[in-house]
């Protein structure tokens, strides 16, 4: 398992940005799948976006398309979630996620895990 660590979380205005970033140790993530996911209070943990093993792919909720940019920086092992346009409705704890073979947007098919970290998006 590779070991991960997300940082940027915050509170910020409707409208705002925010951009949050997971630092990998252990393990060279240029295999390895990589997504972030969120979970509001009450809700079950949801997909948000997520970049292919490889690199060519990236893909998003629908909810977050157009405002939210997953990238992978190889070459400092990690890699980042830019949010735009931020919404009420986008507050919630999140997390990063990566595997060396699924690339999909259930949170079951990841092995590794980073802490969480907040995200309050103020009316």
């Amino acid at each position: 398992q590779v070991t991960l660590v997300e940082s940027g979380g915050g509170l910020v205005q409707t409208g705002g940005s925010l951009r949050l970033s997971c630092a990998a140790s252990g393990r060279q993530l240029s295999t390895y799948a990589v997504a972030w996911f969120r979970q509001a209070p009450g809700k079950e943990r949801e997909f948000v976006a997520g970049i292919s093993w490889a690199g060519a792919s990236t893909y998003y909720a629908d909810s977050v398309k157009g405002r939210f940019t997953i990238s992978k920086d190889n070459a400092n092992n990690n890699f980042h979630l830019q949010m735009n346009s931020l919404k009420p409705e986008d507050t919630a704890v999140y997390y990063c996620a990566a595997d060396p073979y699924y690339s999909g947007t259930s949170d079951s098919g990841f092995d590794s895990w980073g802490q969480g970290t907040q995200v309050t998006v103020s009316a």
